[in-house]
């Protein structure tokens, strides 16, 4: 089986030139990609990053990183009255697919809020779990949402599959470690 995995720090406000959105992004755990919203861009780290810098998917990847980036900041400052906490506020959100023998085996989101992990959206069979209480009503809010839930769907079932079969074509073609 292969991961794709983004990993989304959010932040409700930040200093000037200091980002209020960051993203890692692994495949099967290994970091080769990271953006970040005060510059807007997408640098590669590694072998695959350097790869997968010249196909036509990087300016699709950076689009969509800011989108999806813009979108959980709009998130997190909706859910900010019901957070119990005094100053900004920090959204972590790691979507993750699975593929395996040709086919998406998996896809999910994991919601932390302030560094506590809350919710989980398994966006396979469109199901929440709380896992802190305290996120309950977040949950309600988001999954009355069905648009937020097709939407988390699409990007975890569809974009995120679809990079990491491209992106599998690029590791395939690598010459392994010696």
């Amino acid at each position: 089986a292969h991961s794709l995995c983004f990993n989304f720090t959010i932040k409700s406000w930040s200093r000037p030139g200091q980002p209020w959105c960051e993203a890692q992004v692994f495949m099967n755990k290994n970091l080769f990609l990271q953006y970040d919203s005060d510059s807007n861009m997408v640098k590669p780290l590694g072998l695959l990053g350097k790869k997968v810098n010249a196909t036509s998917t990087w300016g699709e990847l950076t689009q969509t990183l800011g989108e999806v980036g813009r979108d959980l900041r709009m998130l997190l400052l909706d859910v900010k009255p019901q957070i119990k906490t005094s100053g900004p506020s920090t959204l972590q959100v790691e979507m993750l697919c699975q593929r395996e023998a040709e086919r998406c085996t998996g896809a999910s989101w994991q919601f932390a809020i302030n560094g506590e992990k809350c919710l989980l959206f398994d966006a396979m069979n469109m199901t929440w779990t709380v896992i802190n209480h305290e996120a309950r009503k977040i949950k309600e809010t988001w999954k009355k949402d069905r648009g937020l839930e097709k939407y988390f769907r699409k990007l975890s079932m569809g974009d995120c599959n679809h990079w990491l079969r491209e992106f599998l074509g690029h590791r395939e073609a690598m010459p392994e470690p010696t």
